[in-house]
């Protein structure tokens, strides 16, 4: 760090000295006991340290290296690198068996149910619905509802009315903690 462009601080106050700018005159202090010279360290310390910097420099010169890397990092002209991702298809990713075991899964089918609300009803209360019959749900307007997949809670949306049709829009998809 000997050539390094940054002044000491014994630098700095000689030169505010000579522009006249330095700090007031000192005031006399009382004299205060002198604290106990500390215990130089170990010159094997020091080189210690010296080898870690001297590492870690060689360690991020690695790092930073054009060299360095894969196969899909491109130097450029300036020596910056870009990275080229590689291309994500079908067939580059899934042979002919895992395809045709993915594409099996297309025919099953799931139960899929859009649940508003619940009640509970007496089978005589049942039994006394007609046409123009409300029942009440335990959810109010409003309210997300409820998707299920073979009765179990998957997700939940609003309900909009698309083309005078009933539809769901997903609002939040529940993971298996939810």
């Amino acid at each position: 760090m000997a050539d390094d462009d940054l002044l000491n601080p014994d630098e700095i106050e000689a030169l505010l000295r000579a522009s006249g700018a330095g700090a007031p005159p000192p005031v006399a202090k009382p004299a205060a006991p002198k604290p106990a010279p500390s215990p130089k360290p170990a010159p094997d310390v020091g080189r210690h340290a010296e080898h870690l910097v001297r590492q870690a420099e060689a360690d991020l010169a690695a790092a930073l290296a054009p060299s360095f890397g894969s196969p899909h990092v491109k130097k450029t002209a300036d020596g910056a690198s870009s990275f080229n991702f590689q291309e994500f298809g079908r067939s580059a990713n899934i042979n002919a068996q895992s395809r045709m075991e993915l594409e099996a899964l297309n025919e099953v089918e799931l139960d899929l149910r859009i649940e508003l609300g619940r009640t509970e009803l007496l089978v005589e209360e049942v039994l006394a619905l007609k046409s123009g019959s409300v029942v009440p749900l335990d959810k109010l307007a409003g309210d997300p509802v409820d998707v299920l997949v073979n009765g179990r809670l998957i997700a939940r949306g609003e309900v909009l009315v698309l083309n005078d049709n009933f539809c769901v829009r997903i609002a939040e998809i529940l993971t298996p903690d939810d």
